[in-house]
């Protein structure tokens, strides 16, 4: 496989590789990559929403098992779900990656794959970033701009008394997943060539390596013209974003 060292491109020459083939899909987005800075203009009545999530090699993902394009598609999605968890769209997204002699330029690309494609899927443009050496491995911190007409933003301080709890899928499904890779990381720990079992798992390993946001669900309630009290996303657990919600809030909350 042939392999390109970053060093033979530099850093411009790697921005401008990666993102050569970027086409820009909202009118909102004046500007992309290729300035000092991005231009985006939003509608009258419209606010911007701004998320930002940083992942960590060895904190939130492990390469032994997870393959450089689901990361990179993994890191767009989990800011896409923080703006739909505020009843916004995302429209624009800025990647600052980490890297270090370890990784080439096609691994890069590889995650810019994962990208591309999860703003392809979410109709998001990719507007700028940065790129820096790393000594202590991979790092990818990434920045999603959205918007959202000021009545129709949901808060974590909205809920009331008697008000349901709802979730929009299943819950544990990641959790399992990841500990199916763990155990199979476990069980060839140390061998080079090896093929993992997963079969009739496929699933909840998607659910660990390429989850999606809920895009689905906010277009439904718009549709059916349902206006939520208080809603955020689940990636730390069902009792502690409920924890979220009742401090915010300030109510009690009662799961049956």
């Amino acid at each position: 496989m042939k392999r390109t060292e970053i060093s033979s491109l530099g850093e411009f020459g790697l921005i401008q590789h990666l993102t050569d083939c970027i086409q820009l899909k909202n009118p909102g987005t004046l500007k992309g990559v290729g300035d000092d800075a991005a231009v985006i203009a939003l509608s009258d009545g419209m606010k911007a929403l701004v998320t930002t999530d940083m992942l960590l090699e060895g904190i939130h993902f492990d390469l032994t098992y997870t393959p450089l394009k689901h990361l990179g598609y993994k890191c767009a999605v989990v800011n896409f779900s923080d703006i739909y968890a505020m009843n916004g769209t995302p429209r624009q997204l800025t990647v600052s990656i980490g890297v270090s002699a370890r990784f080439s330029v096609e691994d890069i690309e590889q995650i810019y794959q994962g990208i591309f494609a999860a703003c392809d899927t979410y109709g998001v443009d990719l507007v700028g970033g940065d790129t820096s050496a790393s000594l202590t491995g991979l790092c990818l911190s990434l920045t999603c701009i959205g918007e959202a007409r000021e009545e129709e933003i949901v808060y974590r301080d909205g809920a009331k008394p008697t008000d349901l709890i709802c979730v929009s899928g299943d819950l544990g499904a990641a959790y399992m997943g990841l500990q199916l890779l763990e155990r199979e990381k476990a069980v060839y720990k140390g061998e080079t060539d090896f093929s993992p079992d997963f079969a009739g798992h496929e699933y909840i390993l998607e659910r660990q390596l390429k989850p999606e946001a809920r895009k689905d669900i906010i277009e439904k309630l718009r549709h059916a013209g349902i206006q939520l009290t208080a809603m955020m996303d689940i990636s730390d657990g069902l009792s502690s974003e409920l924890l979220h919600i009742a401090h915010a809030s300030k109510v009690g909350i009662r799961i049956y």
